[in-house]
């Protein structure tokens, strides 16, 4: 009987796993499935790359599986779909309603076509909707009102229709509500005055009508309000004028109130009432520049009391005409204005093939996207305090390289055009790099680093922020900024870009390449001496730095600006990177014999490793080749001049023709022998290799 009950008992412990086990299992395979369904929808023809790692049958929060673009959270949840510019052309598929566990949906910048499901109005913990930049059409579904815990809803540049839904206004912790350049209708919910924790509401260039609300001047957080290009009317509340350049209300031309310049007094009124009704304004009240673009010539004859042709005065001619012309010439602007906000919403379906919109595109849609000042408009919501003002979401750098004012992740998204495969310049298992293109016109090159490869813990990772922010050489690739999104799980180190690329671009030359040039003698010693200036500036102590290890210098870290200027890029981002990251970064430098012999053995990097690593790009830099030889490098006579002619000329890279100075070719290939040298304490420190070299900082 107890063995009877014995194994009654385990048979219902074991039935009991079993139903326990099964909801995990379900939820796995039902997340799973979702995806399988987005994929589907998303990318109908099957080729999107971005999507060829989505798997059925596969785990998308597994350890053996990898979903691209799919992030997810401490409880094996899908939290995050990031495909943002990736040039998919279907649709958004109900299915997405299936992550129960979602916060971040970024599908923007796109071609996606139809309807925005209202199944996202299921979605407990969306806390951020990207869904800007590409062709949905029909309404805002109502149901969006029930994301109580959304902070940025992006509709923009899209082609909705019908009214904004007076749901929204249920969002209580909405920061940014961006709906520009669609076909939407209707009047401004008031509703919209009750999101208190808005900073930006952008409802320019669609198709708004009646006044503005009084309550929307009430917003404390606001910043930023766009209401330009609507057919807006009646009295602008006195309270906007607190946003100063913030508000916008260009383009609508039956707006009035004496509180703003630009505005006409509005007529029977003190323009104390706020949400008076619209008055339409005398014809003597009209000042020239608010003619309509639509101006009729006979909007002054009311009940045929028209004057007859012949009997108008010479001024009245000259007034007449000049309504006119004025007419024809707002119409024409009104034209070409259209014509502008159709070319900013999205490229030609030719150019999204391509994968990129053109540079005007680009840079007018990211500043429709923000407001005048492009450093004031920052919508990821949390993230690091990267600055003594308390930014939350990253610093832009002065050129002194101090922390300054907050770092907009989304001008690093418009300049990078999403982060677009054709800006991709080169990738790694923990970062990738992206050329970009800021709003004041100036390149960059934007580090993307994988949350997971950061120090894990945030004080330490600021640490090494600091560091990284006190280096400021000629000889550095400069810091711009830093900026982080932890619904993205990354974050991104902005960079000058140097448009001649990396030295190893220059090494192995093919006989007749047309593709790059071989470098000319006195430019490689340039090349030389700029990477031992910026060395020796890491290497020193300085008031404003303490002493910096590079640990991983190579003719890939050494870039090249317009001028042939050498900059070691890379300095000090190991101080951000987990201890695996690093070390894993180690094998190429091993495989190409950057590594100094000792750290097998010590596992440490000192200023006598690094110099070991400049040694052995001096050698490429002379032979121009990207592998040396260690019979090179253990060489005792291949920097003697007396009878070493000949070996000089096996060293130079003979692409020169023999035309560089053998005395200066002499001393390079004694400096990289003493550099390269065992034993740590036969390696000259940079200072003197400087002083060898003839070069001062």
């Amino acid at each position: 009987m107890a063995s009877k009950n014995a194994l009654l008992g385990s048979f219902l412990l074991l039935l009991l796993s079993s139903v326990a086990a099964t909801p995990t299992s379900n939820s796995g395979n039902a997340e799973t499935d979702a995806l399988m369904e987005l994929k589907a929808a998303l990318d109908p023809s099957g080729r999107a790359p971005a999507l060829a790692s989505w798997a059925r049958g596969g785990d998308p929060c597994g350890r053996g599986d990898y979903f691209e673009g799919v992030s997810c959270d401490a409880r094996g949840r899908v939290s995050v779909v990031s495909l943002q510019g990736r040039g998919l052309s279907g649709s958004v598929s109900p299915a997405v309603a299936m992550l129960p566990g979602l916060t971040g949906l970024y599908l923007h910048y796109n071609e996606l076509r139809g309807a925005i499901p209202r199944e996202l109005g299921d979605l407990p913990e969306l806390s951020e909707l990207y869904l800007g930049v590409n062709k949905l059409s029909g309404s805002i579904p109502v149901e969006l009102g029930r994301l109580r815990r959304l902070q940025v809803l992006q509709l923009g540049y899209n082609q909705l229709s019908g009214s904004i839904p007076t749901q929204l206004g249920e969002l209580k912790q909405l920061t940014v509500l961006a709906l520009q350049s669609n076909q939407l209708t209707g009047a401004i919910p008031a509703s919209l005055g009750d999101l208190h924790e808005l900073t930006r509401l952008d409802l320019s260039s669609n198709r708004l009508f009646g006044s503005i609300p009084s309550k929307l001047a009430g917003i404390p957080q606001l910043a930023t309000l766009d209401l330009r290009n609507n057919t807006l009317s009646g009295s602008v509340p006195s309270g906007l004028k607190k946003l100063h350049q913030g508000f916008r209300f260009d383009n609508n031309l039956e707006l009035c109130g004496s509180h703003f310049d630009s505005l006409k007094a509005c007529p029977d009124s003190d323009d104390n009432t706020d949400d008076q009704m619209p008055h339409k304004p005398e014809p003597t009240s009209i000042k020239p520049q608010q003619i309509p673009q639509t101006t009729s010539l006979n909007k002054n004859c009311d009940n045929g009391a028209c004057s007859r042709p012949s009997t108008l005065s010479s001024g009245a001619v000259l007034a007449g005409t000049i309504i006119i012309v004025a007419g024809v010439a707002a119409c024409g602007l009104s034209v070409f204005s259209w014509h502008r906000r159709q070319k900013q919403k999205v490229g030609s379906s030719v150019e999204y093939l391509e994968g990129r919109l053109s540079l005007d595109q680009q840079k007018e849609t990211c500043q429709k996207s923000g407001s005048s000042s492009s450093l004031i408009n920052v919508e990821y919501s949390s993230g690091w305090d990267t600055s003594s003002e308390g930014s939350q979401q990253g610093v832009r750098l002065s050129p002194e390289g101090s922390p300054s004012v907050r770092f907009n992740l989304e001008e690093v998204e418009c300049a990078t055009q999403y982060f677009s495969d054709i800006n991709l310049l080169g990738k790694s298992t923990f970062a990738a790099t992206h050329r970009g293109i800021m709003r004041d016109g100036s390149v960059v090159a934007v580090k993307s680093i994988n949350k997971s490869s950061c120090k894990s813990e945030e004080a330490d990772f600021l640490k090494g922020l600091r560091a990284l922010t006190s280096l400021r050489h000629e000889n550095l690739v400069g810091l711009r900024g830093f900026c982080r999104s932890r619904a993205r799980g990354e974050c991104f180190l902005v960079y000058e870009f140097m448009s001649n690329g990396s030295l190893s671009r220059y090494l192995d030359i093919k006989d007749g390449s047309a593709e790059t040039m071989i470098l000319e003698w006195a430019t490689r010693v340039s090349i030389i001496k700029g990477i031992a200036k910026g060395i020796d500036y890491l290497h020193s102590s300085k008031p404003s730095k303490p002493p910096v290890v590079h640990q991983n210098i190579s003719a890939d870290k050494v870039l090249v600006d317009h001028l042939f200027v050498p900059r070691l890029s890379g300095s000090g981002v190991h101080k951000l990177l987990a201890d695996d990251v690093v070390f894993s970064t180690l094998k190429g430098s091993a495989a190409m014999g950057y590594l100094a012999p000792e750290y097998t053995t010590t596992g440490r990097f000192t200023d006598k490793s690094d110099v070991y690593a400049f040694g052995v790009v001096v050698f490429q830099v002379l032979t121009g080749k990207k592998a040396v030889s260690q019979h090179l490098l253990r060489s005792p006579v291949g920097g003697q001049e007396s009878g070493g002619g000949a070996k000089l000329d096996d060293v130079v890279d003979p692409r020169l023709g023999g035309r560089f100075s053998r005395p200066e070719a002499a001393k390079l290939v004694g400096i990289a022998l003493l550099c390269t040298s065992e034993a740590p304490g036969q390696r000259p420190a940079m200072a003197a290799v400087l002083q060898q070299l003839g070069a001062s900082q």
